[in-house]
């Protein structure tokens, strides 16, 4: 779907919020609904058709923003959501929506200052209606995800066949290692800081690297993702340096039989409350259900955390086309703990698999 295609289906959402138009600052927003990628810009999108859709930034951006827009006017103006206000109210707009969610409590008193020195714009919150859109991806859109999981497939291979995961180098030196190859393999950047967790660390569920030096008999927990044309990956595999202890097995293969369960329940219209308990219900029934102490998973796409949120207070149904993670994990506190995740895309004869490493015990 083409920015503009995107634009167009927001106007449906902007009049059925009784809108004349949306002021769009989130940048990620922007991106989605343009195509510009510059750090400083926002969107007038009007409820009744293209005239009147206007981008603003700065002058550092002009070559990049006739490049990556060419089919929307652009105002240069330093302070972009300033300059869209003061032109919704020479448009003749009224009822302007804004995104409160993005928007600072500063940030808002002056643009009602403008508002009220153009004409009688009123600005009204609206929350979430791109968010809305983006959830479901179009085909181009998986491809970007199904590109970014590739590489970090590839990178993962790569370390460990050349040995990199092994007793000696540190959590530090193991992240550093897998995001260069991540780069290599055609990533722009990791997706988020990687998490290499081992020992004791990996009961840690958002342990960040030290210099902790792995050894043999550790659990190896790695969460990690490529960012690829903007889209986000998401994995996470967990594994044993030498042979693993019989605790070690029994964990993880209730977390694999967890993982298993939230991913068979990726089903269009099942509410996304019931994936999170299908796993969750697997590992409640183990007496683990206290060591499982955040949400299944979530959406990914040019955001690593969009909507939906599989979890027990998540709220929704699953549509085709989203793209989500699975990633139930136990944490046994000073012992160490298993992780499984998987991005995947929501389709009407089953999930489509983008991480394709395997998810066995390996032990190394």
């Amino acid at each position: 779907m083409t920015p503009a295609a995107r634009r167009d289906a927001l106007r449906a959402l902007l009049r059925a919020a009784e809108l004349d138009a949306l002021l769009v600052t989130d940048l990620v927003n922007v991106r989605y609904l343009s195509g510009f990628t510059g750090s400083n810009a926002a969107l007038l999108v009007p409820a009744d058709g293209e005239r009147g859709t206007r981008l603003a930034t700065d002058g550092r951006y002009t070559t990049q923003v006739a490049a990556e827009v060419p089919d929307v006017p652009v105002l240069i103006e330093r302070d972009c959501a300033r300059g869209l206000v003061a032109a919704a109210g020479a448009d003749g707009i009224r009822r302007l929506g804004f995104e409160s969610g993005h928007l600072t409590v500063d940030a808002h008193a002056a643009l009602l200052e403008v508002a009220r020195d153009n004409g009688e714009v009123e600005l009204r919150r609206a929350p979430g209606l791109v968010q809305r859109l983006r959830a479901v991806k179009d085909e181009t859109e998986i491809d970007a995800l199904r590109t970014a999981c590739a590489a970090a497939d590839a990178a993962l291979a790569d370390l460990i066949a050349a040995g990199g995961l092994r007793p000696g180098r540190t959590e530090r030196e193991v992240a550093a290692d897998l995001e260069q190859r991540m780069r290599q393999h055609g990533a722009d950047a990791p997706a988020f800081d990687t998490i290499i967790a081992a020992g004791a660390n990996s009961a840690i569920p958002h342990h960040r690297p030290t210099d902790a030096v792995l050894t043999t008999g550790d659990l190896v927990k790695m969460d990690f993702g490529a960012l690829r044309a903007g889209y986000h990956s998401d994995m996470t595999r967990t594994m044993v340096l030498g042979p693993p202890a019989d605790w070690q097995r029994e964990l993880y293969a209730l977390v694999a039989e967890a993982q298993g369960a939230g991913r068979a329940a990726l089903e269009v219209g099942v509410e996304v409350a019931a994936v999170d308990a299908a796993a969750r219900d697997v590992i409640i029934k183990a007496g683990r259900g206290a060591e499982f102490s955040h949400g299944l998973g979530h959406g990914v796409g040019l955001e690593i955390h969009e909507a939906p949120a599989l979890s027990a207070t998540g709220a929704g149904t699953l549509a085709s086309g989203l793209a989500v993670t699975v990633e139930p994990g136990v944490y046994l506190a000073g012992r160490g703990g298993v992780r499984i995740e998987d991005t995947l895309v929501v389709r009407p004869d089953g999930a489509e698999l983008l991480t394709l490493t395997g998810k066995e015990l390996l032990a190394l």
